[in-house]
């Protein structure tokens, strides 16, 4: 396939954010005054098809422009509090929508980096990628060796768009706060989303970086024999070019599937719950990516996790703070769980901490099921809908810049739980994490 030209130049990338920023606006605008005009019913559905509508131009500007837009889209497809389901649905269309590079632009992009070509490097190597995202593709290829390995090579130029974009998408996201504020009666930091944005997609230009994750990671779990983590391959690997050894394996999203036997899925609901409390709770490092294309599952079975570009590390004082909530859960502690919140700067430390302490009773229902939780049962709109009531009576609106890449996790987390629909004591699993974290330190 030939290699699709990045929309760059910067005059230009501006200009279509502009005329992105200006359609949906004047959208909405159109929407309110015609609502004045309309019953309840009808006003509703106009507004609904709004959001449909703006949805679509949304994701139809992120295919062009790629680089720091299409990660803002996907990190906005995780956002409930921003745009309703059948929106959120539409933005997640992003993440499977990247055309691959012809082989010339990545046998170019790899002796650049590596100062030879794929052919000299590797016993083989396929020219076809079998993975992309919107910074680069990976490609299957071994080592002289014998190893088999996965090569992940960055877009050529990415990084300068990802540079130009973040000056642009600060218009963008001030159109989608105000949505959040006029029609879905939320307040939204943009501030601060754009600042963990910003900082998270230029850790993911650098490769270099990523392969430290990914070996921080190894280590970290290395006392798990049903996690596998990919190798690195050092000689191999640049700030735009990462070899690491191949893990074989079926999509997680496989595992998802009704059909797939109950035991199976039991056991993915668990893994996948135990690692996200485990990176929280116990090593203070999130691996925030957590949408299904990242993991595989194994025949053993184990689960691999791959692209460590998405790394949220806290402090001490933060990763302690939520181990307090976490205990607070477990124990019903809600002065704890006040406490910690306050640590964590979700509130002010003389603000009243109850309506904080209901919203974490709302979010974190199936930690309190003490007989086994039904996910089916969780109605995830209606359960949002609640939590932004109470924030916005209370006027709950401090987003620490920790928490953005921690609630993209964990609503990452939530809806593969969700879809693997598994009935089971969540619970149980849930405290074996905080009284392993509460010991480990």
């Amino acid at each position: 396939m030939a290699k699709r030209e990045l929309t760059s130049g910067r005059t230009r990338r501006a200009l279509k954010m502009g005329e992105l920023a200006s359609q949906v606006g004047t959208s909405y605008l159109w929407t309110s005054l015609r609502g004045a005009f309309l019953d309840a019913t009808r006003r509703e559905k106009e507004l609904l098809e709004a959001h449909i509508r703006n949805a679509r131009r949304i994701v139809e500007s992120s295919t062009q422009l790629r680089g720091a837009f299409m990660k803002l889209i996907q990190m906005l497809a995780m956002r409930r509090d921003l745009l309703p389901t059948e929106a959120l649905e539409v933005l997640r269309t992003t993440q499977s929508g990247v055309e691959p590079m012809d082989y010339q632009t990545i046998s170019e992009q790899v002796r650049r980096e590596l100062g030879k070509s794929p052919e000299q490097l590797y016993a083989s190597f396929e020219r076809t990628g079998f993975a992309a995202a919107s910074l680069g593709q990976v490609h299957r290829a071994r080592l002289k060796d014998g190893r088999e390995v996965a090569v992940k090579i960055q877009y050529p130029g990415i990084d300068s768009a990802v540079r130009e974009d973040l000056q642009n998408l600060r218009l963008l996201l001030k159109t989608l706060g105000g949505i959040a504020r006029d029609v879905m009666h939320q307040k939204v930091d943009t501030g601060t989303i754009y600042g963990e944005l910003e900082a998270r997609l230029k850790e993911e230009l650098d490769y270099q970086l990523e392969a430290r994750n990914m070996t921080e990671f190894g280590r970290l779990f290395a006392d798990d024999p049903e996690v596998m983590i990919p190798e690195l391959v050092r000689e191999l690997s640049s700030r735009r070019v990462l070899t690491m050894t191949y893990i074989d394996g079926y999509p997680l999203t496989d595992a998802l599937n009704p059909e797939v036997e109950l035991e199976l899925r039991r056991w993915v609901a668990h893994k996948c719950s135990e690692l996200t409390w485990r990176e929280i709770l116990e090593f203070g490092v999130l691996h925030t990516d957590f949408h299904p294309g990242n993991y595989l599952i194994t025949h053993h079975p184990r689960i691999g996790i791959l692209d460590f570009g998405s790394v949220r590390r806290f402090s001490e004082p933060d990763r302690k703070a939520y181990l307090q909530v976490a205990s607070g859960i477990v124990d019903g502690d809600d002065a704890a769980i006040g406490a910690g919140m306050a640590k964590l700067g979700y509130i002010d430390p003389d603000q009243d901490p109850a309506p904080m302490v209901e919203i974490i009773h709302i979010l974190f229902e199936p930690m309190y099921a003490r007989r086994g939780y039904d996910p089916r049962a969780y109605d995830t709109v209606a359960k949002a809908q609640k939590v932004g009531e109470i924030a916005f009576k209370h006027k709950l609106y401090k987003s620490p810049d920790h928490s953005v890449f921690l609630l993209r996790a964990l609503i990452g987390l939530e809806g593969i739980i969700s879809q693997l629909g598994v009935k089971d004591d969540y619970r149980s699993g849930f405290i074996r994490c905080v009284e392993r974290a509460a010991a480990s330190r």
